[in-house]
């Protein structure tokens, strides 16, 4: 058998005060850190999401800045010369271009008798951060004279990585924009139909089973070509998230109301209610914490089908449309195979959308985890 030493007892005993003396979202922390997959999926999201809110920071270009290489292959990193010298500051070489005579297509080539080194902090395309702070300082840039499209250019020789970098602020806002619309409509209506029941739940449930009924994908498509196609960007996208957020709250609602029709029944709701408790202060203060973690959790794993609607639409055709610039709108230009054949760098935009579904997704099930934070 075994026996502990005293200063054992102690640190078990203070340990296992701390897990009961603990809240549930203290609770909820320490099983969620334990999760390595959630905790490396939610860095991911920090870094996507900090490079969005800085993009023009982050960006060597201006999305609309033309550079002289329209569909110029990425550009590769050297730090090794063609003399087999190594060099301790990353360097770009020059571009060089010639016509094919046989496809009439533009071939580029590095031209090694140029080196270009890169450069952190570099001054380049003036922007104004947040429409607010005007500067031309990017996060790197090469030396004066030569280019760096990491990811390539598109049909107008702009750079690829500016104009993902940029489209990244719309694709991931769009997603929590739209959560968050869906998740108030939800928990409104879920919550007042499970909370009262009666006639306005019955209201409610068919409204609900009615917008179910409809196939979601034609019902996008449909809201979106409503959309004027003189309406600027900005209103465009608006309407976008609402269009996304019409169908999300249905599922949600119902969640809602079956927690409700089940804690509404509850000894801690019923003492609440003899105590002469207002029934906005049972909901707010005593049913819907209860749920809460369950929310949290819908919030998470809803994103990314906000993110992949937008990138759809977009795709095609019906969501935002140029000039705005989102990774859907930039996946537009690979609907062409043959295109795609020729400039595979066009499908990079996918990438960025397959990595945040599946950071979104990590961050999730960590969530949905650490949601019982008893379970072992």
């Amino acid at each position: 058998m075994e026996i502990l030493t005293e200063k054992e007892e102690t640190l078990e005993t203070t340990v296992e005060e701390k897990i009961y003396l603990a809240s549930q979202w203290k609770l909820m922390w320490w099983r969620f850190r334990r999760n390595k997959l959630a905790i490396i999926s939610g860095c991911v999201l920090i870094i996507l999401y900090t490079v969005a809110i800085f993009s023009e920071f982050f960006s060597p270009y201006s999305p609309d800045a033309r550079l002289d290489y329209t569909y110029c292959q990425p550009t590769r990193i050297h730090f090794i010369d063609e003399k087999g010298k190594f060099s301790l500051r990353p360097f770009v070489y020059g571009i060089k271009k010639e016509r094919d005579p046989i496809s009439f297509q533009m071939i580029y080539e590095e031209d090694k008798k140029e080196k270009y080194f890169l450069r952190f902090l570099v001054r380049g395309d003036k922007y104004k951060l947040w429409n607010l702070f005007e500067t031309d300082i990017h996060l790197f840039g090469v030396d004066q004279g030569g280019v760096i499209p990491l990811f390539g250019t598109d049909n107008l020789g702009r750079d690829l990585l500016s104009r993902v970098i940029t489209g990244a602020r719309v694709s991931l806002s769009v997603g929590l924009i739209g959560v968050f619309l869906s998740f108030f409509l939800g928990v409104l209506s879920g919550g007042i139909s499970g909370y009262f029941g009666g006639n306005i739940d019955m209201l409610i449930q068919r409204i609900i089973e009615f917008l179910l009924s409809i196939p979601t994908i034609p019902l996008w498509m449909s809201l979106s070509a409503a959309v004027p196609p003189t309406w600027s960007p900005l209103k465009t996208y608006f309407a976008i998230t609402i269009i996304l957020s019409v169908v999300g709250w249905c599922g949600l609602a119902r969640v809602v109301r079956g927690r409700f029709l089940a804690l509404k029944e509850e000894d801690f709701v019923m003492a609440a209610k003899m105590a002469g408790t207002s029934e906005l202060r049972i909901i707010f203060r005593h049913i819907l914490p209860s749920c809460l973690s369950y929310l949290i959790v819908n919030i998470t794993l809803s994103i990314p089908g906000m993110i992949l609607g937008e990138t759809a639409l977009s795709f095609l055709g019906l969501g935002l449309r140029p000039p705005a610039i989102s990774w859907g709108v930039l996946l537009k230009d690979a609907q062409n195979p043959q295109s795609l054949y020729v400039y595979p760098w066009l499908l990079i935009p996918a990438i960025f959308v397959i990595i945040t579904v599946l950071a979104f997704n990590g961050v999730g099930d960590g969530l949905r985890d650490a949601a019982d934070p008893y379970a072992k």
